[in-house]
């Protein structure tokens, strides 16, 4: 893809603090119509919104995200596209609900960005980042009860283990849960720096050679534990199913392996008819494809996007197909 298709909005990215990744292979992906219903469930500071509602004529994009902040600002972002857009301060874990809330028939595309926001991780203050002291929060939705706190000081070792070790693919987890147990007895963990340097003395010498920082693997198996990200997954993309229309695109963009192979096997098992056993002479599941698979394998960012949004670079966009 050539680097100039990202040139004319870099600086309106810059000025959000966000940039849209697979832009370009999203809106391929959606194809959008002028006049269709458009769902981004991922609002964000809303990179991909704004292209999808550019692209509308009669059309009309319906905006969803936990983060009040960034309702805030995609309010601002697309103010001169408000007459076509409604904005829906809730969890994609609902969609359903929203959906029904706005009396919406059917939607022509969904699409997810499942990836924490640029603003979210350089707001030092929500706890993200291990790289900036902050009280240990990591909520995407500040209104949610559970925070990291909660987890790191509340948490048994077997659940911070299980955590550490599934949702961070993080070796080290029976040694990093016990550092914390060992910690929390002393006093409660408060903050971003200490849970980080508490992790990196947890690590072995040759984990602390790697490239990527000791805590980054923990650091999201936390947030992900706090956000329920995971467990989201399926029901919502069976949701996105229903509420798609026939011939409606749903993408979806992951960020790391966990997330893919979730995605992944979910929109097999929507693509998939007859679940009965080869032997059976007749089906008696009733199970019918309710989507088609568009990428056989995830899209990924090709060099121009690297170049200009490094955060792309693990980013795996899959679409499917309503039939």
């Amino acid at each position: 893809m050539d680097a100039k298709a990202f040139r004319p909005n870099q600086a309106e990215d810059a000025a959000y603090g966000h940039k849209p990744v697979l832009l370009e292979e999203c809106l391929e992906g959606l194809q959008i119509r002028p006049d269709g219903v458009y769902v981004d469930g991922t609002l964000g500071r809303a990179g991909h919104a704004l292209e999808i509602v550019r692209r509308l004529t009669a059309g009309r994009l319906i905006g969803i995200d936990r983060d009040q902040t960034a309702i805030d600002a995609a309010r601002e972002r697309l103010a001169g596209y408000m007459d076509r857009v409604t904005l829906v301060h809730g969890n994609f874990q609902q969609l359903d609900e929203i959906l029904r809330e706005l009396n919406l028939p059917g939607a022509d595309g969904m699409l997810f960005d499942l990836g924490v926001s640029s603003p979210q991780l350089d707001d030092a203050q929500r706890g993200f980042s291990y790289m900036h002291d902050a009280p240990l929060d990591m909520r995407m939705d500040r209104t949610a009860p559970l925070t990291a706190r909660d987890v790191v000081n509340g948490w048994s070792y077997e659940e911070l283990r299980r955590i550490l070790y599934d949702y961070g693919e993080e070796r080290y987890a029976p040694a990093v849960a016990a550092a914390i147990c060992r910690r929390r007895e002393e006093r409660p963990i408060e903050t971003t720096l200490e849970l980080a340097e508490l992790i990196r003395g947890a690590m072995p010498a040759k984990a602390l050679r790697e490239k990527q920082h000791p805590a980054k693997r923990s650091f999201q198996a936390i947030r992900i534990a706090v956000n329920g990200e995971l467990d989201a997954l399926p029901p919502m993309l069976r949701a996105a199913a229903d509420g798609l229309n026939p011939g409606g695109r749903l993408a979806v963009i992951s960020f790391h392996s966990l997330e893919d192979r979730i995605v992944k096997k979910t929109l097999q098992e929507l693509a998939t008819g007859c679940t009965c056993p080869p032997e059976f002479p007749v089906c008696v599941c009733g199970k019918k494809p309710r989507m088609k698979i568009i990428t056989r394998k995830p899209v990924t960012a090709g060099p121009a996007e690297l170049t200009y949004n490094p955060r792309a670079r693990s980013a795996k966009l899959r679409v499917a197909e309503k039939l």
